[in-house]
Order: structure tokens, then C-alpha cells, then sequence
């Protein structure tokens, strides 16, 4: 029984046979292995071509940007998830990239669609200032959060977010997504009657799109960085282990209440 609606039988990612590995049409031994570097290997797989040497730079930027922020839930999901298999580390892996979402650290992507309304209501007539200010208004209206706004941590302004607009400028890379994504945080604040901290996913989007990034695989970038970041928790967690501790940190702060 097919389920769903099926595309073409082909796949143009890759192919092998007794002497050879082919990855978007390339030699995998004898051209990408030894030349390319993990990043740039990283956007042919995604894209079918080989990056720019902007590209690279910032998808090496933003990797570095978002793999690592302590022992966030993800981070305290896969030492706990080890220590109850050692044995199994792709697991703990797994779990703490299942704990990827709207809340924690999937917000990229939906700060890549709201860049992408913007620009679409840009493109119609309306000025950019006023594309923004609508749609923070209508996203408070329904009573939503705005994606790529406000942290636990990071307040007034998010460093990441600061540090990749910095180079954004520095090398030339910044565009109208750039742009748009500054005139996020007035808007915010006018809708809010507050102002919110731009958090880091705001600028990782902006930056992506402004370079071609495919849209769809935005949030594919926190995911790829933040497996860097849980196998380097793991790695510690063998030598010296706190994920149990964590555990029973948790339950002695949880009072339990009869009802």
C-alpha cells in the first residue's frame, strides 16, 4: 500500500558500486575526501553545490554560534538518557535532539518564515518598517511569541546575535533579510509595550537566507551543531558523570501535592 504522494524514483545524493562512492556527482575518494572540509561537504550534501567561500564561513560561524550553551534540557536529557545505557550513545544522542523544538533551539526556523512573510509583504508594496510592525502586532494579537525573541539568559541583547551581525557587515553579507531582522526588535517592543531580546535564532535565519540557504533546512543548522555539542557532554559524562545527580537534584526541588 503507498501512503502519500510520491515523487520521482531517483535520488541525486548518492550512489556506490564495488569501487567507487559517487555524492552529487562527485568522486567521494578521489575529489571530496582529503579537499573538502566537513562544513563545505555539509552544504553540498543540502544544496547539490559547493559553497562560496562566504557561505562556508558563516555556516562555520553559525555552527560554532549555536552548538554549545551548557547544560540546557537537551544537553541534561542525553547524560541522563547514558547513564541509564552506556552502552547504547547513539540513544542519548537521539534523545537530546528530540528535545530540539519550538521552545528550544528549533526557533531558527520559524524565524525563517517570518522573515520570509515579511519579505513577501515587502515585495507587494508595503515598506519594510511597516511589514514588520504588522506582523508583531498580529502575532501578539493571537496571543503568540514572537520566534527569535526574548531568553532566559541573554538580556538586553542576545552576544551571538550581536557578534553575527557584526561579521554580517564586516564581510558583506548582510541583505534585506539582515535588514528586516533589525527592525524586528522596535516592532517587538511597540507590540509588546516592552522591549524583547533578539535571541541568537533571529540572526542565524537572516543570515542564512540572506545567503541562500535553503529555507527548508534552516533548522537543520541548530540540529548538525548541537549533536556537537551533546557528544561533547557525553564525552565528559563518561569521565565524570552528574547525570544522576541532575535526576535526583530534580525530584528533591518537586514537592508532591495530594489531591
Amino acid at each position: 500500500m503507498l501512503i502519500g504522494k510520491a515523487g520521482p524514483a531517483t535520488t541525486a545524493i548518492c550512489t556506490s558500486d564495488a569501487a567507487s562512492i559517487e555524492v552529487r556527482g562527485k568522486d567521494l575518494c578521489r575529489d571530496l575526501m582529503g579537499r573538502l572540509t566537513f562544513t563545505e561537504y555539509f552544504f553540498l550534501l543540502v544544496t547539490g553545490r559547493e559553497p562560496t567561500d562566504k557561505q562556508r564561513f558563516f555556516l562555520d560561524l553559525l555552527l560554532v554560534a549555536i552548538a554549545e550553551h551548557g547544560l540546557t534540557p537537551t544537553a541534561q536529557t542525553a547524560r541522563m538518557t547514558y547513564d541509564a545505557d552506556p552502552a547504547c550513545l547513539q540513544a542519548a544522542v537521539a534523545a537530546g535532539i528530540l528535545g530540539c523544538g519550538s521552545v528550544v533551539l528549533g526557533t531558527s526556523e520559524l524565524c525563517g518564515r517570518v522573515l520570509m512573510a515579511a519579505q513577501e509583504r515587502v515585495k507587494a508594496g508595503t515598506s519594510a518598517a511597516d511589514a514588520v510592525l504588522a506582523i508583531a502586532k498580529e502575532t501578539r494579537a493571537r496571543g503568540d511569541k514572537l520566534p527569535g525573541f526574548g531568553h532566559p539568559v541573554h538580556h538586553p541583547v542576545d552576544p551571538r546575535a550581536e557578534r553575527i551581525f557584526e561579521l554580517a557587515d564586516r564581510e558583506g553579507v548582510a541583505g534585506s533579510y539582515v535588514a528586516l531582522a533589525r527592525l524586528f526588535p522596535a516592532a517587538a517592543a511597540q507590540a509588546w509595550q516592552r522591549p524583547l531580546p533578539m535571541n541568537v535564532s533571529m540572526a542565524i535565519a537572516a543570515v542564512l537566507l540572506d545567503l541562500d540557504f535553503p529555507a527548508a533546512i534552516i533548522k537543520g543548522i541548530p540540529l548538525l551543531a548541537r549533536t556537537a555539542g551533546l557528544l561533547g557532554h557525553l564525552a565528559e559524562e563518561q569521565e565524570q558523570p552528574i547525570g544522576f545527580l541532575m535526576a535526583h537534584h530534580g525530584e528533591e526541588a518537586i514537592t508532591y501535592k495530594k489531591k
